[in-house]
């Protein structure tokens, strides 16, 4: 039987579909029009068109196949239209749940993130049982995903074989995009990052992630959520990290928290204006001063996630950038 992977041209979705491939599964892949397919090109996959927006492309792109990773998601902290965020996570993510459980899929892995259990500060070793509370930081990514895991449970309460996973921040190769933590590294190794806000964050690499969707899709329990993460660091000590591999200046200066603010506020602005992603966002600004440490033991421990160091991560994906042009030195 046929596993389908949709947002597999993406960062995660393309290295989960490496992992499938080396594990000698037939693959089939959903891509849009306007997809950049360099993530792919070099694989063999059954490529459909598929907008998980349009039930009648989603039931063909399942037909046949037994099982279901669904990586694709909006995933941003800024977008000149919001509603893309609900249009996509939500109403999306629930148009190829309701027809995996229409068709009969044998198992269903869903990729979530970190950001529905919320940030509860540092040293707070919170576990999946943690309740969201992102309300008030207002980050519509964060949101839409927390309203699509509510959905997700609805549809896994009236017999799909659902199991959820939750990235924290993940790093690492073939981040073409690339994503806000991919960003980061980039900025960093470019000295394009003059300052930065402290607070709590926890990294893991993306190859174990994706790893990690197979190793659900194989013991996970139905109806249960995985928070899939590595190593708890502070924003200094990461970036420090990034800034020795990368053999440049670490960024120096932290940024008090109103004036962050208020760069956040003016970015958007101006973001509005230009219709250019802004350096940084409100919502990104708040969730940094709340801050996220995890406790990610039930992953390691039922279904035996890796656990890369990350200095070995960050080595793999400035190698990669810079490899890709987007790293200068």
């Amino acid at each position: 039987m046929t596993i389908l992977v949709t947002g597999a041209n993406g960062f995660m979705g393309s290295n989960v579909v490496r992992e499938l491939i080396n594990d000698g599964e037939d693959v089939r892949v959903t891509i849009r029009k306007t997809s950049d397919t360099r993530n792919i090109d070099d694989l063999e996959v059954e490529k459909v068109y598929c907008d998980i927006r349009d039930k009648k492309t989603v039931k063909t792109a399942l037909k046949g196949c037994n099982t279901l990773y669904h990586t694709a998601a909006y995933f941003a902290h800024w977008s000149p239209n919001k509603q893309l965020f609900y249009d996509i996570n939500v109403e999306g993510t629930k148009n190829i749940l309701e027809e995996a459980l229409s068709q009969g899929l044998e198992k269903v892995v869903y990729t979530s993130t970190s950001n529905t259990i919320g940030s509860h500060g540092a040293g707070n070793y919170v576990t999946e049982e943690a309740e969201f509370n992102g309300w008030e930081a207002k980050d519509h990514y964060a949101i839409s995903k927390y309203l699509a895991e509510i959905e997700a449970k609805k549809i896994c309460e009236k017999g799909l074989p659902l199991v959820m996973v939750n990235p924290t921040l993940v790093i690492g190769v073939r981040d073409r995009k690339p994503t806000p933590s991919g960003a980061l590294v980039v900025d960093i190794a470019n000295g394009d990052m003059p300052g930065y806000i402290e607070g709590a964050i926890n990294v893991i690499d993306v190859e174990d992630v994706a790893r990690g969707h197979i190793q659900a899709a194989q013991k996970g329990r139905i109806g249960e959520r995985y928070l899939f993460g590595n190593e708890n660091l502070f924003v200094g000590e990461f970036f420090n990290m990034i800034a020795e591999i990368a053999e440049v200046e670490a960024p120096k200066h932290k940024i008090p928290y109103k004036v962050a603010l208020l760069v956040g506020y003016l970015s958007q602005v101006s973001s509005r204006i230009t219709k250019k992603p802004p350096i940084v966002t409100v919502s990104q600004v708040r969730l940094g001063k709340m801050g996220e440490h995890f406790d990610c033991s039930k992953a390691v421990t039922e279904l035996g996630l890796k656990q890369t160091p990350i200095k070995k991560t960050i080595e793999k994906a400035i190698s990669w950038f810079r490899e890709n042009g987007y790293i200068k030195k």
